[in-house]
C-alpha cells in the first residue's frame, strides 16, 4: 500500500510537471523612434529701435561687444548718427532693455565742416583739427569748462583715442539750439565736440551719465 501510494504521488507530481505553463519568454524590445535635435538656435541679436539707422545700430552694438570690458554699463548708449543733416536730431539715447529711444539736435566740428553745409564731410582724430572724430566713447567725469558744465570723453579706438587730449566733450551751446534752424537751417558748429542745445544738457546727463558709450560714425 505504502508502495502504491508513493508510485501514485510520483506520478501525480510527474503530471503536474507535464502540463505545466512553459515560463514566459521576455517582451520583445519595442523600437523607439529617435527623437529629433532641435534645430540650431541662433544667438538673438537686438533690432534696431525705430528711428535709428540699422546698420549704423548694427556697428555700435559690435562696438559695445568689443570694448565690453572697459564700459561698466551696457543698459543704455548713445549714438550719433553723422550721416544726416545737423538740422535733424540724430543724437539717439537708446534704452537697451526696452528699445525707446529719445534724439536730439547735437552739432559737429568746424573741421568736419568747412564749407558750413549743415553736413559732416570728414571725421578726424589730429589735434588742432577742429574735426569730430568717430568710434566708440566712454563717458566720464563731469566737470565746468570754459562751455560750462561738461562731460569728459575717452576715446576707444584708434580713430578717437586723442579725444581726451584734445577735449572732446560733451557740453552745450547757443549754436545748438532748435531756434538756430528756424534761421539757417542748421545748427551752428563745435570745435569737434558734441555739443547739444542749451535746455537739453541735463537731460541728457541725466539719461546718459558716466560709464557709457557714445558711439558717433557716418553710414
Amino acid at each position: 500500500m505504502a508502495s502504491g501510494a508513493a508510485v501514485s504521488a510520483c506520478a501525480s507530481k510527474a503530471m503536474n510537471l507535464a502540463v505545466a505553463a512553459p515560463p514566459l519568454a521576455p517582451p520583445a524590445p519595442v523600437p523607439v523612434a529617435p527623437i529629433p535635435k532641435a534645430p540650431a538656435v541662433a544667438a538673438r541679436k537686438p533690432l534696431a529701435p525705430i528711428g535709428v539707422r540699422p546698420e549704423l545700430f548694427k556697428r555700435a552694438t559690435a562696438a559695445l561687444d568689443r570694448h565690453s570690458m572697459r564700459i561698466p554699463s551696457h543698459d543704455r548708449i548713445a549714438v550719433a548718427d553723422f550721416s544726416t543733416n545737423s538740422a535733424r536730431p540724430r543724437f539717439h539715447l537708446i534704452n537697451m532693455g526696452t528699445g525707446e529711444v529719445e534724439s536730439f539736435l547735437v552739432a559737429h566740428g568746424i573741421g568736419s565742416d568747412p564749407e558750413h553745409t549743415g553736413l559732416l564731410h570728414r571725421f578726424s582724430n589730429e589735434v588742432n583739427s577742429e574735426a569730430t572724430c568717430e568710434g566708440a566713447f566712454l563717458t566720464a567725469d563731469y566737470y565746468v569748462g570754459k562751455h560750462g558744465d561738461s562731460q569728459r570723453l575717452l576715446g576707444l579706438d584708434p580713430t578717437n583715442n586723442n579725444a581726451l587730449g584734445r577735449a572732446i566733450v560733451v557740453h552745450s551751446a547757443w549754436y545748438s539750439n532748435p531756434d538756430m534752424i528756424a534761421k539757417h537751417g542748421k545748427l551752428g558748429r563745435s570745435q569737434g565736440c558734441f555739443a547739444v542745445g542749451e535746455q537739453e544738457l541735463a537731460k541728457v546727463f541725466e539719461r546718459l551719465g558716466p560709464g557709457r558709450m557714445i558711439f558717433a560714425a557716418r553710414v
